[in-house]
């Protein structure tokens, strides 16, 4: 599995896959034809079909200024990968050379032809069981396993404070987000009744939605976050992260090793499965991030590594088949709400783990329901995978929001 760098990546939204993949690919190319004057670019797939929702031609033709950038959505899918866009250069109206990108989730991507090029495999073990043999062979518990393999501090930090920066931002914008829906923001409003709540419990539920809202939100916007694992699942670490440093006050060092178990559950997901919705639909993607966040969620509250394992399989499992289908092909509707639901399910799963977990073994191990995840992800229909073609992106009409 490749570093957790390469699955806690700062960028612009609205989607990891639909922005961040294209930025990435664009900014690439640029550095192979620093001579082009003109990048005529054509976006396939879920590319196409979702692209101008996801503001994919907006951040091609930005990252290529001042070059001049084309953007063409083509009717044509790519038997590789559903996210795929071909880039080619010229200078002075000849022709320089072409390439054919994959963008495969969490704003990575993959060169047609260039396999070399991928960043390099950090992990040895590809499996939560071959985790566990580890960490038991060093006498180390799974909280230092990621220490254990990478130096990734200095890169946990600013992960840390961007996802603080986002949820920051979000809880203080009002207003109306970009694009056809004319969604209005609501972040700011949670925040102020979490603030007068006095009933405790209601208290710490409209937090986490106020938080989950406010990061889904700037990530709608635009603004910059973290993928965890996506950016369309952006909502939900950033939300559990402020919740237990600001709210409960839990010590930072902490959070940083809560944040690197959590992109270890993600890396599993994203090797062994995939976190791209257009490929798995949005079980993928929220899914994937309620995950993560049940197992930051159980080692904050004092949970052992099996409870932590457990908790990440419940997570995932109430989240299988969750189909992809925003409306209009922006990251907005059901895609914020989802992130909020997901937040509250953390907690919640957490608890049933530790509640469960001490009255019998559970017998659906996490490596099962991955194993799962992927196969119910290939049988989703794919109108259903971020593609607006089917689901509540066929029966909401725009004109009515």
């Amino acid at each position: 599995m490749k570093s957790l760098k390469e699955l806690y990546k700062i960028g612009p939204g609205p989607s990891s896959s639909h922005t961040l993949g294209p930025k990435t690919a664009c900014e690439r190319f640029l550095k192979e034809y620093p001579e082009a004057d003109l990048i005529e670019i054509t976006l396939y797939g879920s590319l196409a079909l979702t692209g101008k929702g996801h503001l994919t031609d907006m951040i091609c033709m930005k990252t290529c200024a001042p070059i001049e950038c084309h953007v063409h959505f083509s009717s044509e899918t790519c038997e590789v990968h559903p996210n795929t866009m071909d880039l080619m250069a010229y200078k002075n109206q000849q022709f320089l050379g072409t390439w054919r990108v994959y963008s495969v989730g969490g704003g990575a991507i993959q060169i047609d032809g260039e396999e070399a090029k991928e960043a390099d495999e950090v992990y040895e073990q590809s499996s939560f069981f071959e985790i566990m043999q580890f960490c038991h062979q060093n006498s180390i518990p799974l909280s230092g396993y990621v220490d254990a393999v990478e130096d990734i501090d200095e890169h946990m930090e600013k992960v840390f404070e961007m996802m603080l920066d986002t949820i920051e931002r979000g809880i203080h914008s009002i207003g109306v987000l970009p694009g056809k829906l004319k969604l209005k923001r609501v972040a700011a409003s949670l925040y102020q009744k979490a603030l007068k709540e006095n009933n405790p419990i209601k208290k710490e539920k409209l937090t986490l939605m106020s938080y989950a809202y406010a990061a889904s939100e700037e990530n709608a916007a635009g603004g910059e976050t973290v993928t965890s694992p996506t950016m369309g699942s952006s909502g939900v670490m950033p939300s559990l992260v402020r919740y237990y440093y600001v709210d409960k006050k839990k010590d930072k060092k902490k959070i940083l090793q809560g944040l690197k178990i959590a992109g270890i559950i993600g890396n599993l997901f994203k090797y062994n499965a995939t976190i791209s919705g257009a490929q798995g639909g949005c079980q993928a993607e929220i899914g994937v991030a309620c995950s993560m966040g049940c197992a930051f969620v159980a080692f904050m509250e004092d949970l052992d590594d099996d409870l932590i394992a457990y908790a990440a399989e419940i997570g995932i499992e109430h989240f299988l088949g969750l189909t992809c289908d925003p409306v209009g092909g922006y990251v907005m509707i059901p895609c914020i709400e989802r992130n909020a639901v997901a937040t509250l399910r953390a907690i919640d799963s957490a608890m049933l783990a530790d509640e469960v977990g001490h009255l019998k073994q559970n017998r659906v191990s996490l490596d099962m329901i991955i194993h799962t995840m992927n196969y119910t992800g290939k049988k989703i229909a794919v109108e259903l995978k971020e593609t607006s073609l089917g689901g509540l992106a066929s029966v909401v009409p725009m004109d009515e929001h």
